[in-house]
């Protein structure tokens, strides 16, 4: 069994490709996620590229998701310094870090940005190592 972070990109990646995870597989998010999935979709529609009617499935589809989500003291403590370590003016990305770092086996994220920024400070796995196989 495997516990991995993945962020708001990577969630609805999933539940767009309907790709289904392995029942051995715990995922980890800080307690935001939703909420940028949510703005994430919001875009897609104001951008035109979804439908509201699919977004609005899609955000079903994310509250449906089986996650544990962390806003502990501990996990933003580390987030903060993450952040002020490289300069970061925002916490976003480092909280991801922060919850990798501290409570999984590694981050998993479509996001080319994120996935750089992790190299060297959390293990990376690819997307793969969610999937159910078979």
């Amino acid at each position: 069994m495997g516990r991995y972070v993945i962020d708001a990109p990577t969630m609805l990646h999933l539940i767009d490709s309907d790709l289904r995870l392995d029942p051995a597989v715990q995922l980890v998010g800080p307690g935001s996620i939703r909420s940028e999935a949510l703005q994430l979709l919001l875009r897609d529609v104001g951008a035109g590229t979804r439908t509201e009617k699919d977004a609005l499935a899609a955000h079903e589809r994310v509250t449906q998701l089986k996650m544990r989500l962390l806003a502990d003291r501990v996990s933003r403590g580390t987030a903060w310094r993450i952040a002020r370590e490289r300069g970061w003016d925002t916490l976003r990305d480092a909280e991801y870090l922060a919850i990798a770092r501290l409570q999984a086996d590694a981050l998993v994220t479509v996001d080319p940005e994120l996935a750089a920024k992790a190299e060297g400070v959390v293990p990376l796995a690819p997307l793969e190592a969610l999937l159910a196989h078979g």
